[in-house]
């Protein structure tokens, strides 16, 4: 099994900052594409930010400068630095993995069980 397991999120002020992290364990042979999604109440799943394997990330217009997606490879995780936070960003962040458990299997979706971001003053 492949477990994501989130943390940063918390309360900030407007125009403050925060970093979260997702690390993934369990069987794991490779991961290819990691990205951070997030949901408010009452509307869908968003996507905020990727990464592929090889370090490229594309970006929400909604977040484009103020959010940074990275990955450490070495450790499996996955980070995203939130720069001048708005009230709008008041969401819960789920990472997205995508994974493959071994060499003889294809490659499969993981989610994280979400932290929630709060942007408020």
């Amino acid at each position: 099994q492949v477990q994501l397991v989130e943390s940063g999120g918390g309360l900030v002020q407007p125009g403050g900052s925060l970093r979260l992290s997702c690390a993934a364990s369990g069987s794991i042979f490779s991961i290819n594409d990691l990205g951070w999604y997030r949901q408010a109440p009452g509307k869908q799943r968003e996507l905020v930010a990727t990464i592929t394997s090889g370090g490229s990330t594309n970006y929400a217009d909604s977040v484009k400068g103020r959010f940074t997606i990275s990955r450490d490879n070495a450790k499996n995780t996955v980070y995203l630095q939130m720069n001048s936070l708005k009230p709008e960003d008041t969401a819960v962040y789920y990472c997205l993995a995508e994974v493959r458990r071994s060499y003889y299997t294809g490659w499969s979706n993981y989610w994280g069980q979400g932290t929630q971001v709060t942007v408020s003053s």
